[in-house]
This record gives structure tokens, sequence and C-alpha cells, in this order.
């Protein structure tokens, strides 16, 4: 959605410039506005969020329509969410949860492995600009310890490039942040019909 200057895959000198696209997308999905204006450079930022006081009277809230929308994307699956940002891993670990789904999270590369060795999630939702251990490795990795597990990228990274770099690590879908609640339903769809069919 966003490109820069070129960076290491941990971002350690900036980052993909998503943010304000996640804070529409969160506003908008409880029904809200967000406003951002500014004189011009160097001349500072200001930012209006608008949100209703309270849900109008026969419209489903975010939670309620997650946990519909989540009935229909199979049984309980154990998913690791693997991502560095901890704000971004729990808001969609919740998502998942509220899903119906067993979710555990990790914020980096080795933490993932480890607790993938003992746990053995089914669905690992993997970001690939970790420091240290970016997810291209750290998806290699884990298709040695379990090749049974399904990985997911979910990540800022949409050119062609780094999907063809998903395939070749062992991702079966390519996310890119912050994906639609549809888009996270139908790849957990998409991987509950593929279950017989050989990884990629």
């Amino acid at each position: 959605m966003f490109e820069q200057g070129r960076r290491d895959l941990a971002r350690s000198t900036g980052g993909l410039g998503i943010g304000l696209s996640i804070v529409k997308k969160l506003t908008e999905l409880h029904r809200g506005s967000v406003i951002a204006e500014s004189a011009g450079i160097d001349k500072g930022s200001e930012f209006t969020v608008r949100l209703p006081a309270r849900a109008e009277d026969g419209v489903a809230s975010p939670v309620t329509s997650h946990k519909d929308r989540g009935q229909i994307s199979g049984s309980a699956r154990r998913i690791l969410v693997v991502d560095d940002n901890a704000d971004a891993a729990e808001s969609f670990a919740d998502l998942l949860t509220e899903m119906g789904h067993d979710v555990r999270i990790a914020n980096d590369g080795r933490a993932a492995l480890e607790m993938n060795r003992e746990w053995r999630a089914e669905i690992i939702f993997l970001d690939i600009g970790l420091p240290g251990m970016d997810g291209y490795e750290v998806a290699r990795q884990i298709r040695v310890q379990n090749d049974t597990t399904r990985l997911v990228a979910l990540t800022g990274y949409s050119h062609e490039s780094a999907r063809s770099m998903s395939v070749e690590a062992g991702f079966v879908r390519h996310l890119v942040k912050l994906p639609d609640i549809d888009a996270v339903v139908a790849v957990l769809e998409g991987l509950a019909a593929a279950e017989e069919r050989p990884l990629n």
C-alpha cells in the first residue's frame, strides 16, 4: 500500500508508513472517522478522531460482527501470531480469539520457534520484518520443525518480490497489513479446505 526508500527488513531506521491506514481502519470499525491536517513541512500535524458515544440501536458492534464472521471460519485452531509490534500482535490475536480460536503471541523469531516447538501451532500468522531473524528465516526453520503448520505472511511488504520470497520460504498465503476481517476469514476458510492438499 505504501513505499519508502530502501530499508532493511527489521526497519531499524524507519517504518513502512502504514500507521495512519491502520488508525483509519480501526476507527471506521467503530463507526468513527479520522482527519489529518498539516500546514506543511516542519509545521507539525493535527489528527482528529471522532467516535460515537454509543453503538446505534440495532447495529451490531465490531466484536459481535467478529464473532459472527468467526463462526464460518471453521473449527477452533491453535494459532500463533508473530509480530514485533506488541500492540498490533495483541489486536490481531484478540480478533482471532473473538472468532473462537486458541491464540498465542510471540514478538520475535526466536520466541516463535521456541513456542512452536512446544505448542505446535496449526496456523502461524508471521510478520516478515522482524528484528534479528526475519520472517523468511523463521518460516524456513518452522518448516523443519513441523511440516504440517500452515504459515501466513502478515506484513507491510506487498510487492511481487516479497510475495515470491514468501512462497519460497514456505508461506501458503501472503496478507498485507492491516487485512480486512473478511480477508482473514477467507484465509482461514481456505486453509481448512486445503488441509488434505500438499503444502506449496
